[in-house]
């Protein structure tokens, strides 16, 4: 019903203005009497042999919903109920910041991608950190994708990825370090060797000062070259990272099959969904053979299907993250992914 009724009308629509509407109509829906446990049994695959272990973490399944659907932290209780086994939050900022300006959103259907130059909106750690101090005590594994304010120069870009960090160390259960968005000026200069190294080392040594560290993870950009790959590899040895989300969105335009003028008129911004998958999929691979497994990877990017999950999955991935599929397939497609998961291991 969602990819023949309810997706054609919404696709008729802003996309910006579609997303919040969605969160509304979610968020009004659960506040009906019994609507959170009809969701849940119409969506979730309760099935132990879905849980792994990850980062001394156990997931009840390994699909999870990536950073930059809820920004903010206003849904992910609400969005649990469709079945994910982790959500990301974020990115996050010190300092709220409106983003960039609209339209900064926008879907390419010939070829099931969105393109993006938010600009990390959001309101701010402390307001996310205060909802997530009222989240459910349930199995619901979260993580703080955190970043740096568009004004602050990279020179001073440790100062507030470790307030973010201190920020939310109580209420989330992973960090995701984001230095690989094209939508902030300058910030992939953080992907960098040296500066990485810094910024990474810097927050491993804040993590281990606490009681209890949480796993740190780093999420890189797929228009990486090889070379600056083996670096993420030496990286992630030299400061004992957690692990690698791999990939962010593109900057990259190739083959694609939406009118070339129309993807012009758009402009910058990164490009997610299934034109990423092959990419995203090569990164996975590439860091877990030259590695030898050395780390867990978070893939993203594409995944539409069980199929593109399971791809992903054998190509050295513990987990998945989904965004764009979720947009185009609809809240049905975790149970799919599920389910797939489920028939690849009998």
């Amino acid at each position: 019903m969602y990819k023949s009724i309810i997706r054609p009308i919404l696709f008729k629509f802003d996309p910006e203005k579609v997303h919040h509407f969605t969160f509304k109509m979610i968020k009004l829906a659960h506040k009906i009497p019994g609507m959170r446990g009809i969701i849940r049994s119409l969506y979730v695959v309760d099935d132990k042999r879905l849980a792994v272990n990850v980062f001394g973490l156990d997931f009840t399944n390994p699909i999870g919903l990536a950073a930059g659907f809820d920004k903010d932290g206003k849904l992910y209780d609400e969005l649990s109920n469709f079945g994910f086994g982790f959500i990301e939050v974020g990115t996050v900022t010190p300092v709220g910041q409106p983003g960039n300006e609209t339209p900064r959103l926008f879907r390419l259907p010939a070829d099931k991608g969105i393109i993006n130059r938010m600009g990390f909106n959001n309101g701010g750690v402390e307001e996310l950190a205060e909802r997530l101090r009222n989240r459910r005590g349930d199995k619901l594994i979260i993580g703080g994708n955190i970043g740096k304010n568009k004004v602050t120069p990279n020179e001073e870009a440790l100062d507030d990825y470790l307030k973010c960090f201190d920020a939310l160390f109580d209420y989330v259960d992973y960090f995701v370090v984001n230095v690989s968005s094209p939508n902030t000026p300058n910030l992939r200069a953080l992907q960098e060797k040296e500066p990485l190294k810094k910024l990474l080392s810097a927050l491993k040594n804040e993590n281990m000062a606490q009681a209890h560290p949480k796993p740190i993870l780093l999420k890189i950009a797929p228009d990486l070259t090889d070379s600056q790959l083996d670096d993420i590899i030496e990286i992630v040895r030299d400061t004992k990272i957690d692990g690698i989300i791999a990939t962010n969105t593109t900057i990259s335009r190739a083959d694609l099959k939406t009118n070339s003028t129309e993807v012009e008129k758009i402009g910058a911004g990164g490009l997610s969904g299934m034109p990423v998958r092959q990419r995203a999929t090569e990164v996975i691979s590439y860091l877990h053979t030259k590695s030898n497994g050395a780390f867990p990877i978070i893939a993203v990017g594409g995944i539409f299907t069980a199929e593109d999950a399971l791809e992903k999955l054998k190509a050295g991935a513990s987990l998945v993250q989904v965004y764009s599929g979720f947009i185009y397939e609809g809240p049905a497609m975790i149970k799919r992914i599920c389910k797939g998961i489920l028939k690849g291991k009998a």
